[in-house]
C-alpha cells in the first residue's frame, strides 16, 4: 500500500509535469480524438460511395430487366409444401 504513490515521490524540486519527465494522465488523448474523428470520417464517406456504387448497379440491373422482360418471365407461385421433400424421421 505504501508504493502506490512511491512513482511520485521521488521527485525532487523543479522535477515534475512541466520538466516532462513524467506525461499527465491524459497523454495521447488528443491523438486518440484525432485518430478517431479521421477513422469515422472515412468510414462515413467509405460507406457513402459503397451505397452509391451498389444503387447504381442496381438502377442498371433493374433498367435492363425492364428492357429485356422475355428474359425475366415471372414463375407461378408455389407452395412450400410442394418444394420440400417428405420427411421420414431415421430412428
Amino acid at each position: 500500500m505504501c508504493l502506490g504513490g512511491a512513482g511520485g515521490c521521488h521527485l525532487g524540486p523543479g522535477e515534475g509535469l512541466r520538466e516532462g519527465n513524467i506525461p499527465p494522465p491524459a497523454a495521447g488523448v488528443h491523438r486518440q480524438v484525432l485518430f478517431t474523428t479521421v477513422g469515422w470520417f472515412v468510414g462515413y464517406f467509405l460507406t457513402k460511395r459503397a451505397e452509391y456504387v451498389h444503387a447504381k448497379l442496381d438502377r442498371e440491373l433493374f433498367e435492363y430487366i425492364r428492357q429485356h422482360p422475355e428474359d425475366f418471365k415471372a414463375t407461378e407461385k408455389r407452395r412450400i409444401g410442394e418444394l420440400m421433400e417428405d420427411f421420414y424421421p431415421v430412428r
